[in-house]
């Protein structure tokens, strides 16, 4: 997945600008059918990329190619900013029972009493906990989990993880304003079924479900905090103005990769995370494919045709990631249920 939308590249053409390569959040897995094979994933990958950024922004096609000109010296002012290891301000800051939870929940010795006591230790987390447990993403039976010790209890432990992972991040991805309102909800949908869509690509390939979770749920809170990012230097520069569409596509797509890196660094994540992540991004030569990579292309793909969004048509899945046709429709099969019971849910509230 070494170059993530390298077609943007050209974007800059008209502007004599450092060439870069560009990393790619949807890769499609290494195939050794042959180059025609391959070249036909990569071309499928970037068309799903593409309606991905059309939904997230909610815009047409067109409003995703604008001339980036302008906006030049603020996206370099970005990538500075984002890559020589400057403050990012917008960087969401650890939360400060996290170093003691990912210590117990990687030590095996750890009981239900005292995992509990540490979420209790924080209210903020335990509210998010207890509401993450009971919504469509986590929620196991009819009825509500009631307590943080139940919650450990009837989740076991890999599924507390996530249910942890999700509450940390939820409220940086609640929406600050209305100008957001739409991108917030959306990334946050998607980050969720991304996760769990490659949870359940890393139980059939027996890797760790729950670190590939809070893998797979990093790029939403990437994308949350380029956008912001962007948006408080553009409006330095340019008198309160909003970004363009063209311009935070561009900017999501050219950093979204090392703002993961740098989330995972800034709230003290093992290196596994760190290893993950770069997997996915730039997978080892003769590597065919990461339950990571598998995960973001399902789980986007799901997403959007759960949204009635243009996606991909049901044969194409197979040109782009590593799955039986059997394995595809049992993922599927569990992220149409809660994305479903999620839509049923907000449609009664």
């Amino acid at each position: 997945m070494g170059s993530f939308f390298s077609w943007i590249s050209g974007f800059f053409s008209k502007k004599k600008s450092e060439p870069r390569e560009e990393s790619r959040l949807l890769t499609p897995s290494r195939k050794t059918s042959g180059i025609d094979a391959q070249d036909k994933g990569d071309i499928l990958a970037k068309q799903l990329e593409e309606h991905l950024f059309c939904w997230l922004l909610d815009v047409a096609p067109s409003a995703l190619t604008g001339d980036l000109t302008s906006a030049h010296r603020v996206l370099e002012s970005l990538n500075h900013r984002l890559h020589r290891k400057k403050r990012i301000r917008e960087l969401p800051r650890r939360p400060h029972t996290l170093p003691m939870l990912m210590t117990a929940l990687s030590d095996e010795t750890t009981d239900r009493k005292r995992l509990g006591e540490i979420i209790l230790g924080d209210p903020a987390l335990t509210d998010q906990l207890l509401k993450m447990a009971n919504s469509p993403y986590f929620r196991t039976r009819d009825s509500d989990i009631d307590s943080v010790d139940q919650a450990i209890f009837v989740l076991g432990m890999d599924g507390i993880r996530n249910v942890i992972a999700a509450a940390v991040a939820r409220p940086v991805l609640a929406a600050r304003n209305s100008q957001e309102a739409v991108f917030a909800q959306r990334v946050w949908s998607w980050g969720l079924t991304c996760a769990r869509a490659s949870e359940l690509i890393a139980r059939i390939h027996d890797k760790d479900p729950s670190a590939h979770f809070i893998a797979g749920l990093l790029p939403s809170l990437g994308y949350i905090t380029v956008r912001r990012e962007l948006e408080r230097i553009y409006r330095a520069h340019f008198n309160n103005r909003e970004p363009e569409p063209s311009v935070i596509r561009h900017a999501l797509a050219r950093n979204q990769w090392i703002v993961c890196q740098r989330l995972a660094e800034e709230w003290g994540l093992p290196p596994k995370y760190h290893a993950l992540l770069l997997s996915a991004e730039r997978p080892l030569p003769g590597s065919l494919h990461t339950p990571l990579s598998d995960g973001m292309i399902l789980g986007t793909r799901e997403v959007l045709r759960h949204s009635r969004q243009r996606n991909l048509a049901e044969e194409d899945l197979q040109q782009l990631i590593q799955l039986s046709p059997e394995q595809i429709t049992g993922v599927r099969k569990t992220l149409r249920s809660f994305l479903r019971e999620e839509r049923e849910s907000a449609g009664s509230a």
